[in-house]
């Protein structure tokens, strides 16, 4: 006899209750973003990186941390947000994403955030001209918005060319 499993909560429900938690924040811009705390390793300031010929252009180059070539990402050329300017608020984020570690260019670390599953909404369908899959939703706190990204998911991605198709 086969059973039939029931989700009342649909797929953006359970969507929604996943990525409730901890979130850094962080501009890019005007926007302010957020990743999951749990990703994150370290945050630094932005230094010099050996760069790397060929490369696309969002990947600014590489870094030795503590023995561990890191690539460095910048989001705001990924994301199409015009030219980056580093100055002193400028930072990396080094995330931990399973057997990788990459570091993200930012304009600026905000906080860490606590979003309950209502103060997230799921992110708004567009064009095909805009890629919503490493979004995974829009998180309101009072008369804030936050982007909440799906950061391994987008660092993994093949697009980004971090990691052999194989492995991702």
């Amino acid at each position: 006899m086969k059973m039939e499993t029931h989700d009342p909560m649909g797929k953006a429900g359970a969507d929604s209750a996943r990525a409730a938690g901890e979130f850094l924040t962080f501009r890019l811009g005007v926007e302010e973003y957020g990743i999951e705390i749990l990703k994150v390793q370290e945050i630094r300031g932005y230094d010099a990186v050996t760069t790397i010929a060929n490369a696309p252009e969002f990947i600014k180059g590489v870094i030795n941390l503590r023995g561990v070539i890191v690539p460095i990402v910048d989001l705001r050329i990924k994301f199409g947000l015009g030219k980056a300017e580093y100055n002193q608020f400028t930072v990396v984020i080094v995330l931990n994403l399973g057997s990788r570690v990459v570091g993200i260019v930012v304009d600026s670390v905000s906080d860490v955030m606590t979003l309950e599953p209502s103060q997230i909404k799921a992110a708004p369908e567009f064009s095909s001209s805009f890629d919503t899959r490493y979004l995974t939703g829009i998180g309101s706190v009072e008369d804030r918005m936050l982007i909440l990204v799906d950061i391994e998911r987008l660092m993994l991605s093949a697009d980004m060319a971090l990691v052999d198709e194989a492995t991702a």
